[in-house]
């Protein structure tokens, strides 16, 4: 039998429930695999810098398995599954190839930020030379964690690039 990747549109924390329900109901001839592409993250919480995983497609994980009544019901009336990906009432398979580029996407990216700032979100400067300003944000660079910043000192908008930690969203 061919197995093939599938993708499931499912609530948080399937993936374990569904992992326990393949052990008990001695499916894993059928259902061979479960992937929840995940991805390294930095995330800036009271102040300081927190590596994260965060989920590519929340809301979906994905299964290989060799498709058929039993394990189809097994996958669909597990707690929390929602439906399959696919054209009506037949899940369409996603290619081999696909699931590696997901894999190699999720492996190869250094962590990045989690984006917490959008151009025209209003700050407060809390770190440096001009903490306590008030201002509004021009620009973000995520990889590197920086924002620029349009401040205005003397009744002038200047440009302040500041690093993630020294800002908080207002």
């Amino acid at each position: 039998m061919d197995a093939k990747w599938y993708v499931v549109h499912t609530e948080n924390k399937v993936a374990a429930t569904l992992k326990q329900r393949i052990e008990s109901e001695h499916l894993g001839e059928q259902i061979l695999e479960i992937l929840v592409p995940m991805q390294d993250k930095i995330e800036i919480k009271g102040g300081k810098k927190a590596e994260v995983k965060e989920k590519l497609f929340p809301g979906y994980i994905l299964v290989k398995m060799v498709l058929n009544d039993v394990s189809w019901l097994a996958v669909r009336t597990t707690p929390g599954v929602t439906a399959f990906v696919g054209m009506g009432n037949k899940p369409t398979p996603i290619s081999d190839g696909e699931v590696a580029t997901i894999v190699k996407f999720t492996k190869e990216q250094a962590p990045m930020y989690k984006q917490v700032f959008a151009a025209d979100d209003t700050v407060k400067i809390v770190d440096g030379p001009f903490a306590e300003f008030i201002g509004k944000v021009d620009s973000v660079d995520g990889e590197k964690g920086k924002i620029k910043v349009l401040v205005s000192i003397f009744g002038r908008e200047t440009p302040v690039e500041l690093d993630f930690l020294q800002v908080q969203k207002i």
